[in-house]
């Protein structure tokens, strides 16, 4: 049981420069918990509604001075002195007390940012790391993730030069965070050099901090990623294999998808992707047609089965609804799952009991727009996660959560 004393939350910015929450959340025996928020660029239709202040001469009209008063005062009024049993009836209650659909005006970032400040102040009053509170509310054996890791981007992750979203590298092999971070650390760093002398310039950096070159092609990604583990002494397929966002519902239009110069139907988007699973050594196939191509989803899956994971996040958005049809369409056999798509985590727990009762695999994902709190990464630990995406091994919002995971590695001694 946990009596809440107050919750409050102010506006912070992002990693894009953008605003977001931080909410505090204190216990009536002075136990605190803090956590801030992170925003999608590549969103699905789904999602549980971000609250913006829309007042175009601050900030663009993305401010989230509402979604922080929304905590400070009326879920504050509605909830401090109260005392509640579990994460669950916490979060029951802010689902109530919004009422609206998809969580549209208190906002899901008010709310999501009470329900992990909450489990952090939980975490606190019973003394156990967050990953173990985490593990509670999912009921699940924590575990190391094995992390997919940004290595070129496009698509709304970089200015569109190309229009697939991203090409992550990941080591099936490899016994170790630290392992894996050091060889990802040797291909990022062999890419660079390459796609130096070959376009003559520094190259300029994605949202999650891949390397965005104007490539003339997927299919170049493809081939600079492998000649990048090449050259670092890896060896592509037994080292370092790749996961590919495709985020297609962004370049679908029209009834078509508009891929380097092509326009292709939704039979002709599934052979492409075969094309590539075929040509290189990809294990994950996220996002790879529009989130409303359901008839394509399940064609794309029954091509792909057994060959690569065919991972939903904008056809999923962490929504049970959207999995149950998922799974009963044989739409998908893996979760992309971000609690902000859905905005409390016990929905979000929910959803990883819907994918683990299929056998699919789970992957827990960052946001393009990330801050350097690392709840995630004691979230993908604690909810047992086959992967963490998180981005590439540069910018301080991405390597918060691997240094945390590199620290759960060394000190709660956790495996793979």
């Amino acid at each position: 049981m946990s009596r809440i004393k107050s919750v409050s939350a102010i506006e912070i910015l992002d990693s894009r420069g953008r605003p977001t929450l931080l909410a505090n959340c204190e216990l009536s025996d002075g136990s605190f918990g803090r956590a801030s928020l992170p925003s999608g660029a590549s969103t699905g239709s789904a999602e549980a509604h971000e609250l913006r202040d829309r007042d175009p001469a601050r900030y663009a009209g993305l401010g989230c001075l509402k979604a922080a008063e929304n905590v400070s005062q009326e879920i504050n009024r509605a909830i401090a002195g109260g005392v509640f049993a579990s994460q669950q009836a916490l979060d029951r209650c802010l689902v109530d007390l919004d009422g609206s659909d998809k969580k549209s005006r208190l906002g899901a970032n008010a709310i999501l940012s009470v329900s992990l400040a909450f489990a952090r102040a939980q975490a606190a009053q019973r003394g156990v790391a967050l990953y173990r509170q985490f593990a509670d509310i999912a009921g699940t054996v924590p575990r190391l993730p094995r992390p997919m890791i940004n290595l070129y981007s496009g698509g709304l992750h970089a200015g569109g030069q190309v229009a697939i979203q991203d090409v992550q590298v990941v080591l099936p092999g490899a016994i170790t965070m630290s392992e894996t971070l050091a060889v990802v650390s040797d291909v990022f760093r062999s890419a660079g050099t390459r796609l130096l002398k070959k376009y003559g310039m520094r190259l300029l950096t994605a949202d999650e901090g891949g390397l965005a070159p104007p490539f003339a092609s997927s299919r170049e990604m493809f081939v600079e990623a492998v000649r990048a583990i090449e050259a670092a002494g890896y060896a592509p397929s037994d080292d370092v294999v790749l996961t590919v966002d495709v985020a297609a519902s962004h370049f679908y239009k029209d009834g078509a998808y508009h891929l380097d110069g092509e326009r292709l139907d939704s039979a002709g988007m599934v052979d492409r992707i075969d094309e590539w699973r075929r040509d290189f050594p990809i294990v994950s196939i996220e996002d790879g047609l529009d989130e409303a191509d359901w008839a394509g989803w399940s064609t794309l899956h029954q091509r792909l089965r057994g060959h690569v994971m065919v991972l939903g996040d904008d056809l999923l958005c962490t929504n049970p609804a959207r999995i149950r049809r998922a799974i009963a369409e044989k739409a998908a056999d893996s979760l992309l799952l971000k609690v902000n798509q859905i905005a409390t985590l016990s929905e979000a727990a929910e959803a990883l009991r819907l994918a683990r009762a299929a056998g699919w695999h789970v992957v827990l994902s960052a946001r393009s727009g990330e801050t350097e709190d690392d709840w995630l990464a004691d979230l993908a630990v604690g909810w047992a996660g086959d992967y963490i995406k998180v981005g590439s091994i540069t910018q301080s919002e991405r390597l918060a959560k691997y240094n945390r995971l590199l620290e759960l590695e060394h000190y709660a001694r956790l495996t793979f």
